[in-house]
């Protein structure tokens, strides 16, 4: 889920931005100091947005920079328990596929992609059912629905567990083609 989030922090503003407006320069050494960083209270900073307060600095005897009180907006990503997500498979392997949404990438275990026992194709980079044939590839579009999460600080040693099992969850045409086959099984009782 994103959502923007207020912030008090102090921070110690090193003297070659000294040339910057105060507002600049804090903003850059926010910058460098949240984003792209995993926060667990928070989640994944994605951008410092702007600042709403900034107090007078103060200088320290023996330290290079000044220090300051700010308050100030991220852009946060923080992914919840049970959520539905909407992601592309960035890769396929032989134990299931990696799932990228927003600034983190998930993995769906190949027994949690369908109902369906799943197999990997070596040849094609492919994870195909068993029974229904259906296949994941490497760029394909999915829903899926956040079942384990475990964020780290640094956002690639962070690990998001999927699922695809329910209805409703996988690639469009898996549920869209489901969809069909209830209307065609009413209409045939009818």
């Amino acid at each position: 889920m994103y959502k923007v989030a207020a912030i008090k922090d102090s921070i110690k503003i090193p003297p070659r931005l000294f040339s910057e407006s105060l507002e600049k320069s804090a903003k850059e050494t926010l910058m460098q100091q949240y984003e792209g960083k995993v926060y667990k209270n928070l989640g994944v900073v994605i951008a410092i947005s702007g600042i709403r307060d900034i107090s007078v600095g103060k200088i320290i005897p023996g330290s290079a920079g000044s220090y300051h009180k700010v308050t100030f907006e991220a852009l946060i990503f923080k992914p919840e328990l049970h959520e539905v997500i909407r992601g592309k498979v960035s890769e396929i392997t032989q134990f299931g596929a990696f799932i990228k949404f927003g600034p983190i990438d998930g993995l769906v275990h190949k027994s949690q992609v369908t109902d369906d026992f799943m197999s990997y194709n070596e040849k094609t980079g492919t994870l195909v059912g068993k029974q229904t044939k259906r296949v994941l590839k490497k760029d394909d579009e999915v829903l899926a629905r956040i079942i384990a999460i475990s964020l780290k600080e640094n956002v690639k040693e962070s690990k998001i567990n999927l699922t695809m099992r329910r209805e409703g969850l996988g690639k469009k045409d898996w549920y869209a083609s489901k969809k069909k086959a209830k209307k065609t099984t009413k209409e045939k009782k009818k």
